[in-house]
């Protein structure tokens, strides 16, 4: 049996900014600080409960326009901090995350900076 804590997806480091809105609820932005197939972490000023159902814009670059997650499910909050679990998307923005996802999976894993280099 599963524990709630353990993941069936990788999660990757990454520093986007986000906004989110819960209808006639909350609304504001805060920092996707790691993403996955199945969800993000945000972190926010902005008090969010779990159970909240929100719609995520996630601006991966200037370049392009925000990736937007229709419906997303708050998992966990801790502190600064809240999970959620992306349970609706247009085809389109799937096929958008499962690109950055790959991406990611492909990238190399961080490695100390050469002190020699600075």
């Amino acid at each position: 049996m599963r524990t709630q804590e353990q993941r069936t997806t990788a999660r990757f480091s990454v520093r986007f900014r986000s906004s989110f809105t819960s209808t006639n609820v909350i609304g504001g932005e805060g920092s996707v600080v790691d993403v996955s197939i199945r969800g993000c972490r945000i972190e926010t000023t902005v008090q969010v409960h779990t159970g909240t159902v929100l719609e995520l814009r996630l601006y991966l670059s200037k370049d392009e326009p925000p990736l937007d997650v229709a419906q997303a499910v708050v998992r966990w909050t801790r502190g600064r901090h809240f999970g959620v679990e992306f349970v609706g998307l247009e085809p389109e923005e799937w096929a958008r995350l499962q690109h950055l996802v790959k991406d990611l999976e492909r990238q190399p894993v961080d490695t100390p900076a050469d002190p020699s280099s600075m």
